[in-house]
């Protein structure tokens, strides 16, 4: 395995691609060696609004191939399973196979739970958790006929993308935070299901001044030194190159944070308490008695505060 081109002869898929961490993603795996197909949408609203537009992808695509890598644009809505289906065939198609999908693809329809419509809710889950369904299906079903057709482990990586608003929660975004929670979970299954194939499936959440998320970090001012900004998307990529490479064969089923040049592995969830009945079952009675004064003494909100997880401050 090359130092420099640690992903040579592989082939990367990475959706929404045309902008912000996954152009960032596509380049970083083009500049490790990796032919990529740069999917995205196109559309200019991070609502999802707006006409589809295969520019944001071709520009990409132009981009890589200028700096002499192999690139392809797809213009294909990932929460469509057809359109998914095509995306993973033209890597195929393209390349001879798929080695690599990074899912990125994403889209915002904030509001507090009370005032959300049907539409908002699904709309998030849709493109969020259905869009990296669609394409972890295909490429599952890929590398699992060629595991078959070989009698032996194939080479996949699956690289998803969550968030810290599953983590901490985000009181106007429930919907994003129940589809980046639902990755992590379509993440941890995906790892055991295809381990036996050789196909790894790990998860980041990765905080980045993008399009998607000006509003989140407008208090978070970009350096005026000439330093590079805290939350550019280049702090993640890099990241993802790795999960996606040889050296990252052992990590599997993972939930890793990236944000400013650090990187943080997210243990699974532990029991804080146990409590046993004294008797066939609980009553009321006995809950409230041992529940009751355990909430009494820890803190009334310990949700991570935005600049406590970036190690930031607000100027």
């Amino acid at each position: 395995m090359s130092q420099t081109h640690p992903l040579d002869g592989l082939s990367a898929v990475v959706t929404g691609a045309g902008r912000g961490l996954g152009r960032a993603e596509a380049l970083e795996l083009a500049r490790l060696g990796a032919s990529v197909v740069v999917n995205d949408y196109g559309q200019p609203g991070r609502d999802g609004s707006g006409e589809a537009s295969t520019a944001p992808a071709e520009e990409v695509a132009e981009e890589i191939r200028a700096a002499g890598g192999r690139a392809v644009a797809h213009l294909g809505d990932v929460s469509d399973h057809e359109q998914a289906r095509a995306l993973v065939d033209l890597a195929v198609s393209a390349y001879g196979r798929l080695d690599i999908l990074v899912n990125n693809a994403g889209i915002l329809r904030d509001r507090m739970v009370f005032s959300m419509t049907e539409d908002e809710w699904d709309s998030v889950i849709r493109v969020h958790l259905k869009g990296h369904f669609n394409t972890t299906h295909f490429a599952a079903s890929h590398w699992r006929a060629r595991s078959k057709e070989s009698g032996s482990p194939v080479y996949g990586r699956i690289v998803n993308t969550s968030s810290e608003a599953f983590l901490a929660g985000s009181a106007g975004q429930p919907n994003y935070a129940a589809a980046k929670g639902g990755i992590v979970g379509l993440t941890t299954s995906t790892a055991l299901a295809l381990a036996k194939y050789g196909v790894t499936a790990n998860a980041i959440c990765p905080r980045a001044r993008t399009r998607m998320t000006e509003d989140v970090f407008a208090g978070f001012e970009k350096p005026t030194d000439g330093r590079l900004d805290a939350l550019a998307p280049e702090h993640v990529s890099p990241l993802v190159g790795y999960l996606a490479s040889p050296a990252a064969a052992k990590v599997n089923g993972q939930l890793l944070v990236v944000h400013g040049g650090m990187v943080a592995i997210v243990e699974r969830p532990r029991v804080a308490a146990k409590f046993d009945s004294s008797k066939e079952t609980f009553s009321f009675d006995e809950l409230d008695e041992l529940i009751s004064p355990y909430y009494e003494v820890r803190p009334a909100n310990e949700t991570f505060a935005a600049a406590e997880v970036l190690g930031l401050k607000r100027d």
